[in-house]
């Protein structure tokens, strides 16, 4: 995968991303150095919890395949309820396996990085016309159907975006879980949605690839069947 030498100095000529740079970047970089890690030779993974309220930053060098926790930060706030998103104006804030799709430096929430919302599966479990799009992981703290993570936060994940998209990586993943599949949490769940038979099984496929992901630390191999169900290879 080729490198983008030239994307830290595209994203640098917005006014955004420069103070992101000026206001962070030391922070930045020994956060990472205090994980064996180099700001300037990052690949990076985020997850996050709607229940929960959190994202999560991980990141590995380029020619490792096992992630290590960075940081995790707090969602500002959360449209809709638990459950995927189908339909534009469900006010849903999406669950599955994506990845960031583009970066915008002048973004009306200070600076966002959309997701490819709605992905394949998205597209096969829906049955509307119109399932929106432009969600983002982006700052402000308000939202509707994105992940609001406030001005001075977004900032330091866009940073680590950036950089892991100068090092070659086009596909930044980003896993959109309902709540954390512990066990407990499971059966509490199962119990107030027993009515919703289909939402219980998209969430036991989505504990799949979440259950390897906690357990390998490694970027997970998705594919999609023909109805929608996520397959993950080991």
């Amino acid at each position: 995968m080729e490198n983008e030498p030239d994307f830290v100095k595209q994203q640098k000529k917005y006014p955004r991303v420069r103070n992101a740079y000026q206001e962070k970047e030391t922070l930045l970089r020994q956060r990472l150095q205090d994980a064996g890690l180099s700001f300037d030779n990052i690949h990076i993974l985020i997850t996050a919890y709607k229940q929960e309220e959190s994202l999560t930053v991980y990141a590995k060098a380029p020619k490792d395949s096992v992630y290590k926790k960075i940081t995790t930060y707090r969602i500002c706030a959360r449209s809709g309820r638990l459950g995927p998103k189908r339909r534009q104006g469900d006010l849903q804030v999406p669950e599955g396996l994506y990845h960031i799709s583009h970066f915008n430096p002048a973004s009306n929430y200070h600076l966002s990085l959309m997701i490819n919302y709605p992905n394949r599966s998205d597209r096969l479990k829906s049955k509307a016309s119109n399932l929106g799009g432009s969600i983002c992981i982006h700052g402000n703290c308000v939202t509707i159907g994105c992940l609001p993570m406030t001005d001075n936060h977004i900032k330091e994940i866009y940073l680590y975006a950036v950089q892991a998209r100068q090092n070659g990586q086009k596909n930044i993943p980003v896993y959109i879980f309902p709540f954390k599949f512990s066990d407990k949490n499971v059966v509490r769940y199962r119990e107030t949605y027993k009515a919703y038979p289909d939402l219980l099984d998209f969430w036991d496929n989505l504990r799949s690839g979440h259950d390897l992901f906690i357990k390998d630390l490694k970027e997970l191999n998705v594919s999609v069947d023909r109805l929608g169900n996520y397959l993950f290879a080991k």
